[in-house]
């Protein structure tokens, strides 16, 4: 087989009509898809049923979400009921947090410290 040397080729040709092929895009593609499976594999060692979602960062990352089982929504935390034991999202499940809950209380009872 005859080796292709630079002249071969002909004419120059100009870098923006060539295809590129960039290290830098294959090792965020296999990151991307890494961080995905590991995802996936450590929610299936759990037992849990759960969907992964993505949305963009403004600086072309990506950015893993729970996808809530109940409404759909994207979540970056899920509950577990204590009573019933479902898998939601604060909103479906109608949690709140207990600092919430008792806020203004102490200021109602006209109690001064």
């Amino acid at each position: 087989m005859k080796t292709l040397k630079l002249n071969d080729l002909g004419k120059k040709v100009l870098v923006e009509n060539c295809q590129k092929v960039s290290i830098k895009t294959f090792i965020t593609n296999a990151k991307t898809k890494l961080k995905e499976a590991l995802l996936r594999v450590e929610l299936q060692h759990q037992n849990l049923d759960i969907q992964i979602g993505t949305s963009s960062t403004h600086r072309n990352g990506i950015r893993y979400w729970f996808v809530c089982p109940l409404c759909g929504r994207r979540a970056g935390m899920l509950y577990v009921h204590p009573i019933t034991s479902i898998f939601g999202c604060r909103t479906c499940l109608n949690l709140e947090y207990r600092s919430r809950r008792y806020k203004g209380m102490i200021e109602m009872t006209g109690i001064k410290g």
